[in-house]
């Protein structure tokens, strides 16, 4: 089978991503076939900032222009992964145990939509605690998954 778009484009990616000392942690393709948007998602080691993120739009940039994957124009979007994370390997879960999840398979037993938390990685399995049970999901099976971030709005200790 032919690698998709998102995936040709990450395979280009990942290598210089690696190299300028960045995780490429997801490609999105979105949008309309005439005109896409491309969203390649960035992380580092103390997380990512504006400078970054401009930094990698300039070397994804010219990665894309001269690979010339894509057959029409489309719009680039470079950004930090966010609260609400993509899992997309096996290391992103490993990553993440403890860490609550959303998770969108292919079906499973009747199902195709997780939510719980990310308890441990057994080879290619991952073990996601729902409310009602542990759930094995196979990587091979996941469609989209996604950290549930938390941001507490509490004022606590602003005026402390």
């Amino acid at each position: 089978m032919q690698p998709s778009l998102s995936e040709s484009i990450e395979a280009l990616l990942a290598p210089i991503a690696d190299r300028e000392g960045y995780e490429l942690v997801a490609v999105e393709i979105a949008g309309s076939t005439s005109t896409p948007v491309v969203r390649v998602f960035i992380d580092r080691d103390g997380g990512v900032d504006i400078d970054a993120i401009v930094d990698a739009n300039e070397w994804i940039s010219d990665a894309l222009d001269e690979a010339d994957p894509i057959d029409t124009t489309y719009t680039l979007e470079v950004s930090s992964p966010g609260v609400d994370r993509p899992l997309t390997k096996v290391e992103h879960f490993e990553r993440f145990c403890g860490q609550n999840a959303t998770i969108k398979t292919r079906p499973l037993d009747g199902r195709s939509s997780f939510k719980g938390t990310i308890t441990s990685v057994e080879g290619d399995t991952v073990l996601l605690q729902t409310d009602e049970e542990i759930v094995r999901i196979p990587c091979s099976a996941v469609v989209k998954a996604r950290l549930k971030g938390h941001v507490d709005f509490s004022q606590k200790g602003a005026d402390e």
